[in-house]
């Protein structure tokens, strides 16, 4: 098939996905397996020293045996969902997350439907530290 020179660059863009920041793309997993308690691979993605914030009960919780045991006794007692809705890079390595978060009570009624921030720190390819913000 031949194809004129427009027809050819609509083509080749059509088929040419955008390249993502890893940053971004290792939080769209971590995400993604939080919302469906993929514990381990969530876990993969954190420093063995990092410092995660516990929103449930205030404070921080470090190292991700202490998240395992967070996030293991919050889904306890509820049911957290949280989708991605923008990422910012503010520094080298230091990315604010839009996030749209809904909270269900164990038999499904919402607790907290809410858009906030989450901060994370990077040292090389894992996340060092999270905390929340409002937006």
């Amino acid at each position: 098939m031949e194809l004129d020179g427009f027809a050819l660059h609509v083509h080749l863009r059509r088929e040419v996905e955008p390249v993502k920041p890893p940053k971004q793309e290792l939080l769209k997993a971590a995400y993604a397996a939080f919302n469906r308690r993929d514990l381990e691979t969530a876990l993969a993605l954190l420093h063995p020293e990092v410092e995660w914030a516990n929103g449930l009960e205030g404070g921080t919780v470090h190292g991700p045996e202490a998240v395992r045991a967070y996030w293991t006794r919050q889904w306890g007692l509820i049911d957290p969902q949280a989708e991605p809705l923008g990422f910012e890079e503010q520094e080298a390595d230091c990315v604010v997350v839009k996030v749209h978060q809904m909270v269900r009570d164990l038999q499904g009624a919402v607790l907290a439907d809410r858009v906030i921030c989450h901060v994370y720190a990077f040292e090389g390819d894992l996340v060092r530290r999270m905390e929340i913000r409002d937006p």
